[in-house]
């Protein structure tokens, strides 16, 4: 995947992130290999939020929800940022259903 594709997806996605965390007093730089429970703290209901974001940006053929339901349960506490940033590339690349 070209780097500057997935820098791009990363800026978006942690822009989103930042918004439903909330800003203020949130320092921690998001990186590819951040993740969403252990280091950004996130709750359930904050996912529901990012799919809802994901899907207003995306649109639909960025199902969100497939995405999560695909992960084992291991793999869904664990998940770092990066590999929903690949996800979303592959989904919205030309040639895809996505893009």
């Amino acid at each position: 995947m070209e780097s500057t594709v997935l820098d791009s997806t990363l800026t978006e996605i942690a822009e989103m992130l930042r918004v439903i965390l909330g800003e203020e007093g949130f320092d921690l730089p998001i990186t590819m290999d951040t993740t969403f429970f252990g280091d950004l703290g996130m709750a359930s209901i904050d996912l529901v939020a990012l799919g809802g974001r994901l899907h207003s940006r995306y649109g639909p053929s960025l199902n969100f929800a497939q995405f999560i339901a695909s992960l084992d349960a291991g793999s869904a506490v664990d998940l770092p940022v990066g590999r929903l940033v690949e996800h979303v590339v592959a989904a919205c690349a030309p040639g895809t259903a996505g893009g």
